[in-house]
């Protein structure tokens, strides 16, 4: 028999947080491990917990600026992030997702909607409403017209792995960030930056995205 999903909850409205853990206690595939109000303590909380999954009702934890969801777990036991009763505003959907969030549910959604997000989490999907898919790949193409071609990358002699982290370096992601995204150890990082750093002829990563323009530029 697989094990639970083990679901820690941290909603700031006490009657949905009660009715959501009491729902999802009714399931045999999920464990509810604490149903609390999201405080200045749950960053600890999540990093102290076997969470597989960590389902919040607030973009607060979201949105801090010293805060990145991906670094809120472990490498041993990294946990997944829904946040539920979202608005359905692209900008902050496009936000969450770039701080690592995992399941994105809206306001308007049913218990089953937001048991059905947790499951896909757990399994290692992404879960967002389906008009937000199209919003997904828009964005992305986006990102990927103001990338050089590979071709033109590799002509400045980085690795196919060291050109994937140019654009994670280049949103200003940490070691650990980067790590996790790209599910390597955060060495292994250290290591292929490092390799970066004096290929290109820098000292600082911040400089790492302008020398690569700079060289292809000149190719």
């Amino acid at each position: 028999m697989d094990a639970k999903v083990q679901v820690l909850l941290f909603f700031q409205n006490r009657l949905v947080r009660e009715s959501i853990a009491r729902i999802l206690e009714k399931k045999t595939d999920l464990h509810v491990l604490g149903a609390k109000p999201l405080c200045p303590e749950a960053k600890e909380e999540i990093l102290q917990s076997s969470a597989d999954v960590v389902v919040i009702d607030s973009l607060q934890l979201v949105l801090e600026e010293n805060v990145s969801i991906q670094s809120l777990g472990t490498n041993e036991h990294p946990s997944r992030f829904v946040l539920v009763a979202m608005a359905d505003e692209p900008k902050l959907f496009l936000t969450a997702v770039a701080r690592g969030v995992s399941g994105y549910v809206l306001q308007d959604a049913s218990a089953a909607d937001v048991i059905a997000a947790i499951r896909g989490v757990a399994r290692g999907e992404a879960i967002c409403p389906a008009h937000y898919t199209r919003l997904l790949f828009d964005y992305v193409a986006a990102q990927m017209s103001d990338l050089p071609s590979g071709r033109r990358r590799s002509r400045i002699g980085l690795t196919g792995r060291e050109q994937q982290l140019i654009p994670l370096i280049r949103k200003g992601m940490t070691n650990k960030e980067i790590a996790s995204y790209l599910s390597l150890s955060e060495q292994t990082v250290k290591n292929h930056i490092h390799r970066i750093l004096h290929k290109l002829g820098v000292e600082d990563r911040m400089e790492v995205f302008e020398a690569c323009e700079s060289r292809m530029l000149s190719l």
